[in-house]
């Protein structure tokens, strides 16, 4: 997925002297980043959010110069302060589109389709937005197929498994009965007996 690589530029209007510092080290950052320099990119910016810790383009335009060196958690920390701090609407759309492929490419679906509906609230037009949520959106039903299709195999399982002990305590109740009717059966024929020698003793009334 592509990320939003937009860097955002700052022009020198400003009178006062840190402002003016805090837009020439961004300047700075953008002009190494245009070289692919990306670790003395991230430098420059650090010295922007040094002087002002508050600036969101320099901490987003840091944020991308840390994803091209391969720093992607690095990266998802600051565009997730982009978004909690941002009031502009194109950099929030910005950050959590670029939070979101950072969500997809570590497989973290849930919350990239969450990051995705994000930049889509803050900029209905993204069209790449749309497209990385529909794919975020089919992979994640992907994945989930299986796991369902794992739990009715387990249910069926668990099923079979409690229909064979009833089977079993069936088989038993029906055993132990059988065994006590023969055991009625076989005292029955004990008192029957004992009966009839009793008979054979006793005289006979005339």
């Amino acid at each position: 997925m592509k990320i939003s690589l937009t860097i955002f530029i700052l022009f020198l209007s400003s009178v006062i002297v840190t402002a003016q510092e805090v837009n020439s080290f961004i300047k700075a950052g953008n002009d190494h980043y245009k070289k692919q320099e990306y670790a003395k990119a991230v430098e420059a910016y650090s010295k922007a959010l040094t002087a002002e810790p508050s600036n969101n383009t320099a901490r987003f335009n840091q944020a991308n110069a840390l994803y091209m060196q391969d720093k992607k958690v690095e990266a998802a920390i600051l565009f997730s302060d982009i978004a909690k701090t941002a009031t502009g609407k194109e950099l929030l759309a910005k950050a959590y589109y670029n939070k979101g492929v950072i969500l997809s490419d570590q497989k973290n679906l849930e919350e990239s389709i969450e990051a995705y509906k994000n930049a889509l609230r803050n900029n209905p037009a993204d069209n790449e937005a749309r497209e990385n949520l529909q794919k975020a959106l089919l992979e994640l039903k992907k994945k989930e197929s299986p796991k369902k299709q794992d739990d009715q195999q387990k249910k069926k399982k668990e099923q079979q498994q409690q229909r064979q002990q009833s089977k079993m305590s069936m088989k038993e109740a029906e055993q132990r009965l059988k065994l006590l009717q023969q055991k009625e059966k076989e005292v029955q024929q004990r008192i029957q007996k004992e009966k009839t020698k009793a008979g054979g003793s006793q005289a006979k009334d005339w």
